[in-house]
């Protein structure tokens, strides 16, 4: 197998309006240079997804979803399905720590996502990651376990190299009340975690393909060092991607750094 392009993901979150995002995304689109060494990812919020799909170049940016609903339709109201969703975004994100700790959503709730992204051809992003308390009570092995083991039940062996994991410590999040930095030693210890657990459940192969990105105050001074970590094949950008100038350069360093690696 080749080798894979390097993933950096930027999670928008809750912000611009439509007529916002769509300036935001002409903007990067100047400001990128041609990266064949990545794959850039952008997640707007959910409103302006379909817009940006007809503005968007496919060749420089795919789209993510950063919420969706596991259902196809119904009566939910407020909701949006993976289902509606398909044919605008190649990539759906599922397990972020504020879904999880501010709105409440379960294992079983993140489980039910996944397979229903893969389902409908759409690659899951699945976040996971402990809380401040979690990590001072040294219960971050324990989280992770929980959380990928769960997350993964509904994936065939078949389909398990189509998601992809993101290593997303809450104590990390730049965007967190006394957020700490997560080191690259932190990283790759839970990767190297994440990546035994994978190995257990779908064999050595799998673990070694599938790809395993960080998420958590990323920005364009300490790319370099998190990229540069053993198991570490991409970035989720949270705060940094709404800065053109700070993602272009993450994109850059990401592009550089892999075609070296």
């Amino acid at each position: 197998m080749g080798r894979q392009k390097k993933l950096i993901i930027g999670n928008w979150k809750m912000n611009f309006t439509v007529g916002e995002a769509s300036l935001h995304l002409n903007k990067l689109e100047n400001a990128i240079k041609p990266a064949p060494n990545v794959e850039v990812v952008l997640a707007p919020s959910t409103i302006s997804l379909q817009p940006l799909s007809l503005q968007v170049k496919p060749k420089q940016f795919k789209l993510a979803a950063q919420n969706y609903y596991w259902r196809d339709f119904g009566a939910f109201t407020g909701e949006t399905s993976i289902h509606q969703l398909k044919g605008i975004v190649k990539y759906a994100i599922t397990g972020y720590g504020e879904r999880r700790y501010l709105f409440g959503e379960t294992n079983k709730d993140i489980r039910r996502k996944v397979a229903a992204a893969l389902r409908h051809d759409i690659i899951p992003v699945l976040c996971i990651g402990e809380t401040a308390n979690e990590r001072q009570f040294h219960e971050t092995s324990d989280v992770i376990y929980d959380q990928l083991i769960s997350g993964l039940a509904e994936v065939t062996s078949e389909d398990i190299t189509k998601v992809v994991i993101v290593y997303e410590p809450v104590w990390a999040i730049s965007t967190v009340a006394d957020a700490e930095i997560c080191t690259p030693d932190d990283v790759a210890a839970a990767i190297k975690e994440i990546r035994h657990q994978v190995e257990y459940l779908y064999g050595k192969k799998v673990a070694e393909q599938i790809q395993v990105l960080y998420g958590g105050g990323v920005n364009e001074n300490n790319v370099g060092s998190y990229l540069l970590t053993p198991g570490v094949d991409g970035l989720l950008v949270g705060s940094s991607s709404l800065r053109v100038k700070s993602f272009a350069d993450i994109v850059e360093k990401a592009n550089i750094l892999g075609g070296k690696i």
